[in-house]
């Protein structure tokens, strides 16, 4: 059995392999250093057997024959019929010549077609180039509270960790091009405790030093901080993990994504056939790391195999487990609630803090899904970006019922918040694409009242700070205001079916 503990007092810890450097505006410039070297052996000091992932003659029946000697709580979870089915899903999922290939060459011009993005790559708010926003080495810690504590098992020192942090309860989902910082800082001061990046590509992060300087920034005040990336390569995703542990308290691995370009990269919920694979990506970072590393997933469509998954994470190092409530093919969240019995049933089945995602849209579903799921934690996405003041008790009028207040002491709407968040990218400079997102998210409703202002946005093929404010204006100007509607936090409605208020 491979002994995390003494792996990790053993494993030598490198530094993040970058250099820092001041840029012109006072933030910290990163330069790749020289790519590290991984060494692997056929037997480690512990007697645990390194197998590698790809190619050889008979690689099967080696892997077969060498999982089979295991006899660690991890494997047991797999009877010998569902151990054949996990290595034929492996043979199947390895990756071509062709692949291997596209993933050796240089990143393409257009990094969004990697990233989920169909919209093309546009210059920052800003000088082109902008890296960290002055994160201060200091402030940021020595790494994880939870790490080489003498005698503490790793469930201790998830636990430990996770209270260092204070707990959070309310954090901001990953989301592709949409958590970035000044949004992130956006949700934080409307009640978000804890937030995640979007989704880093992993092989990308570590190739392109333009991608880094405009995908990931950070500030001090930006924790706690999950830093979120997609893998399917151990050693490229601890490269990248190493380049951002300094400055976050998580590294996350996306084992969730749905979408389609997920399934052609190979990474996301579509690792979710390639069971040896995911752990060795966990086993990775666990054993090398300073900060734990934390795993967001989606649901089989059979409970006990979603179980066997999410234990299978955390005796592979896991240090904190969110769980989105529904499977693979259920896309579509309008359409399919996402299943709160589900997550109680992971946090019932392991022992590491549990987060819970899905059917978020106010406040009082908050605490219905803390109390059917027993997370220590939620995360919401798509309703954050409607309202991101939602952690503080605003909600939209369309879901406003009962004793809900508009306009009494609280004068908030979502044009207001939108010019906060303006006030945030002219401090922190982020790629317009992500801007002009976000002003549709945010005004969404004001447009379909008044489609023309709509279309004004979209004839502006490049956006300017001057011309976002003007919009807001001629919106003020025809009289629309849709204010949000406030609703005293403590007070909660627990319902008897914690999914009779989900969407």
């Amino acid at each position: 059995m491979i002994d995390l503990e003494e792996a990790q007092h053993r494993s030598k810890t490198n530094l993040p392999s970058f250099l820092p450097s001041e840029g012109d505006n006072g933030s910290t410039r990163f330069k790749p250093a020289q790519k590290p070297s991984p060494k692997t052996s056929a037997k480690s000091k512990t007697g645990s057997v390194c197998i590698p992932l790809f190619g050889g003659d008979g690689f099967v029946q080696r892997l077969h024959r060498s999982l089979m000697k295991f006899k660690t709580p991890a494997l047991s979870i797999f009877s010998c019929k569902t151990l054949s089915k996990t290595t034929k899903s492996l043979m199947a999922s390895t990756i071509t010549q062709t692949q291997t290939q596209t993933l050796q060459s240089d990143p393409p011009e257009d990094i969004d077609d990697t990233l989920c993005c169909g919209q093309p790559r546009e210059e920052r708010n800003g000088e082109q180039e902008i890296p960290f926003a002055q994160p201060d080495a200091a402030s940021f810690g020595s790494g994880s509270p939870s790490r080489c504590l003498g005698g503490q098992s790793h469930i201790e020192r998830a636990w430990a960790h996770w209270s260092a942090l204070g707990r959070p309860k309310l954090i901001v989902a990953p989301m592709v091009d949409n958590s970035e910082l000044p949004f992130r800082m956006l949700c934080r001061k409307y009640g978000a405790e804890a937030a995640y990046t979007p989704m880093l590509h992993s092989r990308i992060f570590t190739e392109n030093e333009k991608y880094r300087s405009q995908e990931f920034t950070t500030c001090k005040e930006d924790r706690p901080l999950f830093v979120q990336f997609c893998a399917n390569d151990p050693d490229i995703l601890l490269e990248a993990a190493r380049r951002v542990e300094p400055y976050c308290d998580y590294v996350d691995i996306n084992l969730g994504c749905p979408q389609r370009i997920a399934r052609r990269g190979n990474y996301g919920a579509f690792l979710m056939d390639n069971l040896p694979l995911v752990k060795s990506l966990v086993q990775k970072l666990a054993l090398n790391l300073q900060v734990p590393v934390s795993c967001k997933i989606r649901v089989f469509p059979n409970l006990q195999d979603t179980i066997n998954y999410a234990r299978m994470l955390e005796d592979a190092g896991c240090s904190l487990l969110a769980v989105h409530g529904r499977t693979r093919e259920e896309k579509d969240q309008k359409k399919v609630r996402a299943d709160w019995n589900a997550i109680r049933a992971v946090k019932n089945s392991v022992r590491i803090p549990v987060l819970a995602n899905g059917n978020i849209r106010h406040l009082d579903d908050v605490q219905n899904c803390l109390e059917v799921t027993g997370a220590e934690g939620v995360l919401s996405a798509e309703s954050l970006l409607e309202n991101p003041a939602l952690f503080a008790g605003y909600q939209t009028a369309e879901l406003a019922v009962g004793n809900e207040e508009s306009n009494n002491g609280r004068k908030l709407d979502q044009a207001d918040l939108l010019v906060e968040y303006l006030k945030y990218c002219e401090q922190y400079a982020v790629p317009w694409r992500m801007i002009r997102a976000h002003v549709h998210k945010m005004l969404g409703h004001w447009f379909r009242l008044h489609p023309h202002v709509r279309e004004d946005l979209n004839a502006q093929s490049r956006l300017t700070f001057e011309f976002l404010y003007s919009l807001v204006d001629q919106l003020r100007e025809l009289d629309v205001r849709i204010p949000l509607y406030y609703k005293d936090t403590h007070i909660r409605r627990v319902s008897t079916d914690g999914l009779a208020t989900g969407t």
